[in-house]
């Protein structure tokens, strides 16, 4: 079984790929990766999002945060694992479909990655309304918009989600 998912992301990664390709930068630009975790859809720019993989063994660390799920070695480096809805609050991330979306480099050095409940392919913005961001929301929170079916969509810029204190904060 376990194969037959990593069959399946190789081969939405290759397809991803090979439409990116055939994309102009502005058609790139206005592109996102979907993403749904704690009851809500969020939307990453394909430049912060390094991979997504499906979820590999991970080894827990004491005394850190519920949301810190521990590190996992992908392909020779180690990565630490944060359960992104338990980091929201929400309860803990499951599911057959759980996703390891890593940062990319414009979040830094920072070798990191969120799990997300699903991967809900490419969004493109040009087809959704802008719309401000919760009242309160943190400095990571980008442009929140809306789709034809009234759906709201959150934007994460990983870029600060990676420098926020409450993010590398992990010990307790």
């Amino acid at each position: 079984m376990a194969r037959a998912a990593k069959l399946d992301l190789r081969t939405f990664q290759q397809e991803l790929a090979s439409r990116l390709a055939t994309k102009t930068a502005a058609q790139v630009e206005s592109s996102r990766l979907g993403l749904a975790c704690g009851g809500e859809r969020w939307l990453i720019r394909l430049a912060d999002a390094g991979e997504v993989v499906t979820m590999p063994d991970i080894v827990p660390v004491p005394l850190t945060r519920p949301w810190f799920l521990g590190i996992s070695n992908i392909r020779g480096n180690l990565y630490s694992v944060v359960d992104f809805a338990r980091f929201l609050g929400k309860d803990a991330a499951t599911g057959g479909q759980l996703r390891l979306v890593l940062f990319g480099p414009r979040a830094g050095e920072m070798n990191a990655g969120v799990v997300v409940q699903r991967v809900l392919g490419l969004r493109n913005v040009a087809e959704l309304a802008p719309t401000a961001p919760p009242q309160g929301a943190p400095a990571w929170y980008a442009q929140r918009w809306m789709d034809g079916d009234g759906g709201a969509w959150q934007e994460i810029d990983l870029a600060l989600l990676a420098r926020d204190p409450a993010f590398l904060q992990v010990g307790v």
